[in-house]
């Protein structure tokens, strides 16, 4: 079975925990490897960004809390992967998501991965009293921060932005350290998660030459990293609409060929027409 993955709906699914439940539950039983949620602490009355996806981000379309919601899929599962897509680390103290990770890791019994990004929604970092001009190079100090806390007992660390002496996290993780993605669409970003990821969150359009041609100069920018491009993974995106699940498996074997690792499969619409094509697709997802 291909390694393919499911959007979390937040802004449609009810807020149920009986429907969280059976979509967590028979998600996994249809045989996606993984649940993508996504994470927004607040949104604003009308859209506080001049592209169109912003429009999708105010009350009107409801977020749940990215890691409580993965504690709760995590009891009622048993074997999907289990990862925020992304988590807006710059936003949030890294200490305390290293130790949510940590927790989420040990629950779910090693299913946990961290996917991160910088966020674009500046409103989230003012409520947050989070620096919303530095959150790039504060990020990669925050990564640092959470593998060394996943991976000694007691370590010490003096960064620009984080300082602790011979303290760490108890319990510690299954994974040492977690896997951390890094959801990116800038130049920089992009390079920021070939030097540091295990995996890119990648967004692009569609499955073509030009696909191909990020994908192989990402993996030449890891190899120039010092690192190996077979243990860095890369995520894409099938946005599903319409009504025609044999051209979303088309467009996920396309993904696999240009250089993608795994897939998410996020379909657009609202939570019936969710369900409909999730019902269409998975059981074709074995011929991909």
């Amino acid at each position: 079975m291909p390694d393919i993955g499911i959007h979390f709906p937040q802004a449609e699914i009810p807020s149920d925990f009986a429907i969280i439940r059976d979509f967590a539950q028979a998600a996994e039983a249809q045989g996606f490897s993984h649940i993508n949620v996504p994470d927004h602490v607040l949104q604003t009355r009308t859209p506080r960004a001049d592209f169109p996806a912003a429009a999708r981000y105010t009350t009107e379309f409801p977020h749940h809390e990215a890691i409580v919601m993965l504690a709760y899929i995590a009891g009622v599962t048993s074997r999907m992967r289990l990862k925020t897509a992304v988590l807006i680390l710059p936003q949030r103290q890294a200490v305390l998501v290293a130790k949510q990770a940590a927790e989420l890791d040990i629950v779910s019994g090693g299913r946990m991965q961290l996917g991160v990004g910088l966020g674009w929604n500046h409103p989230e970092y003012e409520a947050l009293d989070m620096d919303f001009k530095n959150r790039g190079k504060r990020m990669v100090e925050q990564i640092e921060v959470c593998r060394l806390l996943w991976t000694e007992e007691h370590p010490s660390f003096q960064g620009i932005w984080h300082t602790f002496h011979d303290a760490g996290l108890a319990a510690m993780p299954i994974q040492q350290p977690i896997p951390v993605w890094i959801g990116a669409f800038a130049p920089p970003a992009i390079a920021r998660a070939a030097q540091i990821g295990d995996g890119w969150q990648a967004m692009l359009p569609a499955p073509d030459a030009e696909a191909a041609q990020t994908f192989a100069d990402f993996r030449n920018a890891v190899r120039d990293a010092g690192r190996d491009p077979d243990q860095v993974g890369i995520e894409a995106t099938i946005l599903a609409t319409g009504d025609n699940p044999e051209a979303w498996v088309e467009e996920a074997r396309r993904w696999f060929d240009v250089g993608a690792t795994q897939v998410m499969f996020r379909p657009r619409g609202d939570f019936a027409y969710i369900q409909r094509a999730i019902a269409g697709f998975a059981p074709l997802m074995k011929d991909i």
